[in-house]
């Protein structure tokens, strides 16, 4: 499943990376802690956080995420938008929790 499926299937709202919004989906990983995501996400997860700042730009990059999901209604701040178009890892955004996305978003993957 790629990014962009996600992205329609979940209504998510796309904030930035549009260029990354074919990347392949292997699993998925939630945490709001930079550091448990750095330790335990795999390439090609998507992220579900309610992080916005720029340093999940950087731990997306070093991962190799498909994408980062921002839970209750975030928006991600300019500066993290910036990079995320320059790295071409999307920003989506979710008004739903992130126990609920979760568990929508493993339903997902879980048909496929």
């Amino acid at each position: 499943m790629k990014v962009k499926d996600i992205a329609e299937k979940l209504n998510l709202e796309i904030c930035s990376g549009e260029q990354g919004l074919d990347k392949e989906i292997e699993g998925g990983y939630t945490s709001d802690l930079l550091s448990d995501v750095m330790g335990n996400a795999d390439d090609n997860h998507v992220w579900i956080t309610l992080q916005t700042h720029k340093n999940t730009m950087a731990v997306a990059a070093l991962k190799e995420l498909a994408a980062i999901v921002l839970v209750k209604g975030y928006k991600p701040d300019k500066d993290t938008l910036e990079q995320s178009n320059i790295e071409g890892i999307p920003i989506l955004s979710s008004t739903l929790e992130a126990f609920e996305l979760t568990g929508k978003l493993y339903e997902l993957l879980k048909e496929q």
